[in-house]
């Protein structure tokens, strides 16, 4: 059942033991219509975001053989926290978790596709949002030949703004692999700074590796909006 009067909302969210400010923060929410409330839980609606050359939407199974070409990609995740995809199994449970995910409103993953043709070229999400921090992660990733381009960018200004926008967001967060100048490049661009290293914090078959931390604030971001 939907929480149609705002003296709903506010008991429930006092009941599941949030700040006021968190409730101030998730009744302008639910106006906006950016979360749907329910007697169990919040959930988050995935948009869909226009760019110059690139249409960001909701993930879905019908995405499933383009994820698994680009997971199974030795040369795409070869500086991420996960070995390469060999089961396509792995594809339809990844789209199990992007949908978990909004529905628990704890983050969206959109598919991004070339505004020209609506070929898949990658996606780029916002995950473990915290709406009592107001912060959120940032994750992409892109075929080979999506790479150098600007894509990357292009396509995490836009949800970027829309998560300043409609989720009211202080901090962004993101990590990348020491040896992965070409994503920490991506995100200077956009405005974080870097923030510090997570010595020999991912062991990927066997091999070890380095994070590093960046870092995002609102008054940054709308800053550098001018």
């Amino acid at each position: 059942m939907k929480l149609v009067a705002m003296a709903l909302l506010v008991t429930s969210v006092r009941l599941m033991g949030l700040s006021d400010t968190t409730s101030e923060c998730l009744k302008s929410l639910l106006k906006s219509r950016v979360i749907s409330c329910s007697m169990t839980s919040m959930s988050l609606e995935p948009p869909t975001l226009h760019t110059a050359r690139l249409r960001l939407r909701p993930l879905g199974h019908s995405d499933e053989d383009a994820l698994f070409r680009l997971h199974s990609n030795l040369e795409v995740v070869r500086y991420w926290d996960a070995p390469a995809w060999t089961d396509r199994a792995n594809a339809t449970g990844f789209i199990n978790k992007v949908h978990r995910m909004a529905d628990e409103g704890t983050g969206i993953r959109l598919a991004v596709e070339l505004g020209s043709d609506q070929t898949f070229i990658g996606w780029c999400s916002l995950d473990d949002w915290n709406p009592d921090f107001r912060s959120v992660g940032l994750g992409y990733s892109y075929v080979v030949a999506a790479w150098g381009y600007g894509y990357a960018t292009e396509a995490a200004r836009a949800l970027l703004l829309w998560g300043f926008e409609n989720l009211d967001l202080n901090r962004v967060q993101a990590e990348t692999d020491t040896r992965n100048p070409a994503s920490a490049h991506v995100l200077e661009k956009l405005g974080f700074i870097r923030e510090g290293t997570l010595r020999e914090d991912c062991i990927v078959n066997g091999e070890i590796s380095d994070t590093w931390v960046f870092g995002l604030l609102r008054k940054d971001w709308f800053a550098a909006q001018g």
